[in-house]
């Protein structure tokens, strides 16, 4: 088997989430730990880590990002490999991400390159968000990469694929939470209460007008409520309600234009069915924009390759708090096709493992080719 696979079959077993990542923390650097350690510097920070190869003449140092936390998602693939947490899920395709730098880190400390490559294995992706400090850290002001890649699994694309786009490749997206306060009572009585059941799904109804209405035409934009909660028993009027969802939009200026009409129709709410409410948008994630130059450079170079099928994507409304690296950092982020049946956050996700070693080639040859060029 390749070790590789087997690396991301025991990743897979131990999802957590974001900024709990003990034991994937340790795994890796166990791992780390048996490489030469010559080129290497290893920089842990909060449960993520930083992992620094020195070049051999380095003009520049290059950036690799693996995002390295689950979600909380009950896993029903029936893989041997199956998830030992209870309730926690490598769903979106880190433990991928993860096998994947780790193989790359292989293979420069044993082969030098000239320039000086920097691995990122990025807590909290998923949230509640882990790019944003990490760049913003004492490490990174000390060893802020000259430009950096990332990649994402993409179920829908065969192996051998990655799907790719210069500018806009994922979305500005936010966390939507909204709580509802009214009076509850006894189910007989209504008049005597402000029922919030009734209040949140007036507001549901009314939010789906907001991208109808208020988001220009030939924008794009989504607001999805997935979650809604609120009473106790069958017979009492419900005194709370709490809706949450996410917003997702192609533009900032869209994001601001939703979020100024949501509230505004959370007020007409709180008026109209005389209860008081709170709006909470949580965590909220940069749109990742993929340098041009250096984008079509990669494209150009992806298409000469030998068995690498170049897909020219169209953005997506998936969020990537990897665009928080990219507006400060030139690079990019591209999807590698993994071919599976079950989507990203889905419980079945059961990504093609030939993809692995794959990607560990190429991208260890775009590595070695862009360092080449200076």
């Amino acid at each position: 088997m390749n070790p590789f696979i087997k690396i991301r079959r025991e990743l897979h077993q131990i999802p957590e989430l974001g900024f709990q990542e003990y034991k994937t923390q340790q795994y890796l650097l166990d791992y780390l730990s048996k490489l030469p350690q010559e080129r290497l510097e290893i920089k842990k920070w909060r449960t993520g880590l930083f992992v620094k190869i020195q070049g051999i003449k380095p003009k520049q140092t290059i950036g690799y990002r693996a995002d390295i936390d689950g979600l909380p998602i009950h896993e029903e693939t029936g893989l041997d490999c199956l998830s030992v947490h209870e309730g926690r899920m490598h769903a979106c395709g880190h433990d991928f991400h993860m096998s994947i730098a780790l193989g790359l880190i292989t293979h420069f400390v044993n082969k030098a390159i000239d320039d000086d490559l920097l691995f990122i294995f990025q807590p909290a992706e998923e949230g509640p968000g882990g790019a944003e400090p990490m760049l913003k850290s004492e490490i990174m002001a000390g060893w802020q990469p000259d430009m950096i890649i990332a990649l994402h699994i993409a179920p829908e694309y065969p192996v051998g694929s990655i799907g790719v786009k210069e500018g806009l490749l994922f979305a500005n997206t936010s966390e939507l939470f909204i709580d509802l306060k009214g009076k509850g009572g006894h189910a007989a009585y209504p008049h005597q209460t402000n029922d919030m059941i009734v209040a949140a799904c007036a507001l549901v109804t009314q939010l789906q007008s907001v991208v109808s209405r208020n988001v220009d035409p030939l924008d794009s934009a989504v607001v999805t409520i997935g979650k809604i909660t609120g009473g106790t028993v069958q017979n009492v009027i419900a005194e709370t309600a709490r809706l949450e969802g996410t917003i997702r939009t192609l533009s900032a200026e869209s994001m601001a234009r939703v979020k100024d009409r949501i509230i505004a129709l959370v007020n007409g709410i709180e008026t109209g069915y005389q209860c008081q409410a709170a709006v909470d948008y949580g965590s909220m994630y940069h749109q990742v924009y993929n340098e041009e130059v250096l984008t079509r450079e990669f494209i150009e170079y992806a298409e000469q390759r030998s068995g690498i099928d170049v897909i020219h994507c169209k953005e997506a409304m998936t969020g990537e708090d990897f665009g928080y690296m990219l507006a400060e950092i030139p690079g990019f982020m591209f999807w590698l096709g993994v071919d599976s049946e079950y989507g990203l956050h889905h419980a079945k996700l059961n990504p093609n493992e030939a993809a692995i070693e794959k990607a560990i080639s190429f991208i260890a040859d775009y590595l070695q080719f862009k360092s080449a060029q200076n």
